[in-house]
């Protein structure tokens, strides 16, 4: 997480997997709470559930759950530190700049198995650090020729299938491996934050959503990169994570 980077907090002291599970356990509130919050279109997107959208789930979750189930662990050792970071936020913002020129012809009803495979690399590609889940399915789904209102809605629906299995994989792995009473304190705080920030924020997502352009979010994405490069170069050197506080 690059906040507490930023901030200088001791993050170090944390095991990678506990502090990887974290991260998951915060994705899973916000899931939860898109669940509520989002439930009238997830309601309307089941009552047509058919043989067409379940395959666009499965194409869209078996690339990402098998490239995280089996690089996880090299992609956090190899590209976890923040200058990593930093590019993967520049190359998301620069995709999403670009997919958000083309144009937008399609709607409800026309994903294919085709655009589901699309969103599958996508979110495979995800796993980078840096590179945002809902950033770069948007940029899929945006290049693929979908409308911006459809572009979210695509994005959303084949969010919660890798939120919840991922949750439940670092959820097993704690469970083999214990956690102390702290660290599930912590993290049931960390999920009901998370949680209720994301349900307090479904009117503003909303507005956000409703046929917005891309590029503020690339701004952002590109204003994080360079404070994380600043910092950088005034250290001089390009530290990992684990090497905060060293």
């Amino acid at each position: 997480m690059l906040l507490p980077w930023l901030a200088g907090w001791d993050w170090n002291r944390l095991d990678p997997e506990v502090r990887k599970s974290f991260e998951v356990a915060l994705h899973g509130g916000a899931a939860a709470a898109l669940l509520i919050g989002q439930r009238r279109e997830i309601l309307a997107e089941l009552r047509g559930f058919d043989r067409r959208r379940a395959l666009l789930l499965a194409l869209s979750f078996l690339p990402a759950a098998a490239v995280g189930y089996a690089f996880e662990r090299p992609i956090e050792r190899r590209l976890g530190g923040p200058r990593a970071t930093a590019i993967g936020l520049l190359a998301g913002g620069v995709a999403m700049l670009l997919a958000d020129t083309r144009p937008q012809r399609r709607g409800e009803g026309e994903a294919t198995a085709a655009d589901g495979l699309a969103l599958g690399f996508a979110q495979a590609a995800a796993l980078a650090p840096g590179v945002s889940r809902n950033g770069i399915t948007l940029a899929a789904a945006r290049w693929r020729g979908f409308t911006r209102n459809q572009a979210n809605l695509l994005s959303r629906t084949i969010a919660l299938p890798i939120i919840v299995g991922a949750t439940a994989l670092k959820a097993e792995r704690l469970r083999r491996r214990g956690a102390s009473p702290a660290l599930r304190r912590s993290m049931a705080l960390g999920v009901a934050a998370s949680f209720a920030s994301t349900l307090a924020s479904q009117r503003l997502i909303g507005l956000v959503e409703r046929d917005r352009a891309l590029w503020p979010y690339a701004a952002y994405r590109a204003g994080l990169a360079g404070a994380v490069l600043a910092k950088l170069h005034r250290r001089g050197r390009t530290p990992k994570f684990g090497e905060i506080g060293s």
